[in-house]
């Protein structure tokens, strides 16, 4: 590749399903791609070993993903994690150009344009990795860096190059913090301050649910103790508070679309006045008046197919007032919502 060199490349990434749905380009970047794409991101030129490494795998879920740090970031005290390396093109949504490419971090979470954010961490948006260009220029070698979107977007020094990035990766058991994590994940769901949008559909649903908060709290638990954090993918615990979230947010809004549901239109600012999945659990509201029950992102195809298996099975019909669970769907879901509460103690 010309970069690289001893460096076993086909044994860096792991292929899982959700990495080939979420970050592997199908081909490898053309020239004309990488040019275009590169006009897109700002006019930062991508480096070459970038270039080379995406050209035998475009982008991808790393096996090693572990960075050394010699000072603490808001990670961590030695390290940083990465999720996934965006790859050069268009056609999925963790790609450098995809739906949460580089250019959504800067406008809709507002990080510094510093140059191109090509990495995420388990943190679903609050830290990022970024190709830094401030020292060298548009077209120059940039360093990386990590940025703390929850620490004022301070910006801390990882790697002089992409290169040295990529190989000093190493396996997460060097850092098993779960235990930690699954204790601090724990407290987030026991204690963390419900969004605006909870709050209010709350206390609408009292007469049916009284402890509507208690519930919720109590599916979240059961949520971090079978996978460790507060996320929600396409397992039966996340299709189940996929239900009890919709069932929520349709007791004082209505709901025309999945689109509309799942987050503010474009070029329309973020606000409760106009609520939607987004503002409601992913953490995403307005910076002015953060909350802390939050999954700190989410997974747009997971929310996907949980919206298509309901209209399919005739759970949530489309109505005069939009879409809505039917009678027999609130009530399985209360039911459910019970069984967990039950299993809480």
């Amino acid at each position: 590749m010309g970069h690289f060199e001893g460096f076993d490349v086909a044994g860096f990434w792991d292929d899982s399903a959700y990495a080939l749905e979420e970050y592997v380009e199908e081909a490898p970047p053309s020239r004309e791609l990488i040019e275009s794409l590169e006009e897109e991101l700002g006019g930062y030129r991508l480096p070459g070993s970038y270039i080379a490494l995406m050209s035998e795998h475009n982008g991808g879920t790393p096996t090693r993903a572990c960075f050394p740090m010699p000072e603490a970031t808001s990670w961590a005290d030695d390290y940083i994690e990465i999720t996934g390396i965006r790859g050069v093109g268009r056609t999925r949504p963790q790609s450098l150009g995809g739906e949460f490419g580089s250019r959504f971090w800067i406008e809709m979470w507002e990080y510094p344009d510093i140059g191109v954010y090509f990495a995420d961490t388990p943190s679903a948006g609050h830290d990022m990795l970024a190709l830094d260009y401030r020292a060298c220029g548009r077209y120059g070698e940039p360093t990386v860096v990590h940025v703390a979107q929850e620490d004022d977007f301070a910006i801390t020094l990882v790697a002089e190059n992409f290169e040295a990035f990529v190989t000093g990766l190493v396996d997460e058991s060097v850092y098993d913090t779960s235990e930690q994590d699954r204790l601090a994940e724990l407290a987030k769901v026991g204690d963390g301050s419900f969004s605006p949008v909870l709050l209010r559909a709350f206390s609408e649903v009292a007469d049916v649910l009284p402890d509507a908060d208690r519930r919720m709290r109590a599916l979240a638990e059961a949520v971090v103790r079978d996978k460790g954090f507060f996320v929600l993918h396409a397992d039966a615990r996340s299709m189940l508070m996929y239900d009890y979230l919709f069932w929520l947010f349709t007791s004082f809004n209505q709901v025309d679309s999945f689109e509309r549901y799942l987050r503010t239109p474009p070029q329309t600012e973020r606000s409760y006045t106009l609520p939607n999945y987004e503002l409601m659990i992913a953490g995403f509201g307005p910076a002015s008046e953060p909350y802390g029950f939050c999954t700190g992102g989410y997974a747009p195809a997971c929310l996907e197919e949980w919206w298509n298996s309901r209209i399919a099975s005739g759970h949530i019909a489309e109505t005069a007032d939009g879409y809505r669970f039917t009678d027999a769907a609130i009530a399985a879901l209360l039911d459910e919502l019970t069984t967990v509460a039950g299993a809480r103690g």
